[in-house]
């Protein structure tokens, strides 16, 4: 809803904040300027190549025809990207045993230790393989490095992580959006020191972040037990309320109209904000202009989606007009207005209304129809009543997204601490004696 205007350091988590914020501070200073290929290389150091250290080729094609629905799971980047992320995936598609068998003996199949590196969508993601795996993979969406020993294979993994990696992939295609090729991945380069050093630093940064990912987890439930602790009170004081206030249909208390289709007619410059589902869903972050009002909001119009992908998160969501000559009414979204109710309590109550949520199905996009919106029940308290319940939902709301805002700024940071310690390890800066992050 929202209104319009090493010793090897020991890690157990990362509760205290001020640890954070000054080892963050800390491994920041101390490699912000760290360059492995433009500094002085720490001596036993070198760059390789990617193509040096590695066989880098893909895997034998398979045809959309051969896709099964059992047998062999068939992976493509979008697995990948999941195993990498969870460790597993629920996977859908699948090559025939006998497929499989084929190409294993013909073309030969990852082992445990090779690398498989997504050459599209989200470029460079990384999945190590276990002795357990037992798949295929599609040709040009994923590239294979064959192991030969030379390089640790959990130590390119987190290689690929770092920002020495990452604007190599990113420069070679001017952009994320694109293609991670086997000659890009070839001429990738890589610091790599010798192989007691590579487990060395994968030792340390596979406690680190064990640590980091603990202390995210803790700072991810505390988010959602603040939202939740306001939607809690929120559902209670109207759960409570229908047992004392007087019941209605939308139609007996609210003007209800819909929007108009403004496509023909956006304007970067346009005067007007298009409300439509985008802004509505973002808490008017993204929008569009247009010089023509074909349906103006007014002071007090609550505009709400109608139309919402199967389980989203848009749809009966709200948005409360608070100024005249500002905004238009896109289709697809409709409007209300009232006179029994005050604004923001009607917003509190029709917001993600549970019985407009009833008609979403879980399967197909739900298009909510007049005929039933009319027919959503409200309960009426008094105007005193209603200016009470707002005063304190306002002010348990402001609290709650103080607390938000405390939780997904350490969940910032501790991404940053993440890039601040990748960057210090590729650029061999980790000290056997220096603990990267205190213990509790």
């Amino acid at each position: 809803m929202k209104q319009g205007k090493t010793s090897e350091p020991r890690l157990s988590g990362l509760n205290d904040e001020q640890d954070l914020n000054n080892n963050k501070e800390k491994i920041l200073k101390s490699s912000n300027q760290a360059n492995p290929e433009t500094d002085n290389m720490k001596q036993g150091w070198e760059i390789n190549k990617l193509g040096d250290l590695f066989h880098i080729t893909s895997s034998k094609r398979v045809f959309k025809e051969d896709w099964k629905t059992e047998g062999v799971p068939f992976y493509r980047a979008r697995e990948i990207v999941k195993l990498a992320e969870n460790g597993f995936v629920n996977n859908k598609l699948f090559i025939s045993e006998e497929m499989f068998k084929e190409y294993s003996e013909k073309y030969g199949l990852p082992k445990e230790g090779d690398i498989m590196v997504t050459g599209v969508g989200t470029l460079g993601i990384c999945y190590v393989v276990k002795n357990e795996d037992r798949f295929y993979f599609k040709d040009g969406n994923i590239i294979w490095l064959k192991s030969n020993g030379k390089a640790i294979s959990r130590y390119v993994e987190y290689a690929f992580k770092s920002d020495f990696l990452r604007k190599q992939i990113d420069d070679s295609i001017g952009a994320t959006v694109g293609t991670f090729t086997i000659i890009k991945a070839k001429n990738t380069k890589i610091p790599l020191p010798p192989i007691p050093e590579q487990q060395r630093i994968v030792s340390i940064l596979d406690e680190a972040f064990a640590a980091i990912a603990k202390a995210k987890a803790n700072a991810e439930q505390n988010l959602k037990n603040a939202k939740e602790l306001f939607e809690s009170y929120l559902q209670g004081v109207f759960e409570n309320g229908k047992e004392i206030w007087e019941a209605k249909t939308l139609d007996e208390v609210c003007e209800f109209r819909n929007g108009a289709a403004h496509e023909q007619h956006i304007d970067e410059g346009g005067k007007y904000i298009l409300v439509n589902s985008k802004f509505i869903s973002t808490d008017d972050e993204k929008f569009k202009r247009t010089n023509s009002a074909l349906a103006p909001l007014y002071v007090n119009d609550i505009a709400f989606v109608l139309s919402d992908v199967p389980n989203g998160k848009a749809l009966a969501k709200c948005f409360l007009v608070v100024e005249n000559n500002t905004y238009t009414l896109n289709q697809r979204i409709g409007a209300i207005k009232s006179k029994v109710f005050i604004p923001e309590f009607l917003v509190y109550q029709f917001n993600r209304n549970k019985y407009l949520l009833s008609f979403n199905n879980g399967e197909n996009q739900t298009n909510l129809r007049k005929g039933d919106i009319l027919k959503c029940p409200l309960w009426i308290p008094s105007k005193e009543v209603q200016q009470t319940i707002v005063r304190q939902l306002d002010a348990l709301r402001a609290e709650t997204q103080k607390l938000e805002a405390v939780y997904q700024q350490k969940i910032a940071d501790l991404e940053e601490l993440k890039k601040s310690i990748l960057q210090k390890a590729f650029a061999g800066e980790l000290k056997m004696s220096e603990p990267l992050i205190n213990a509790d």
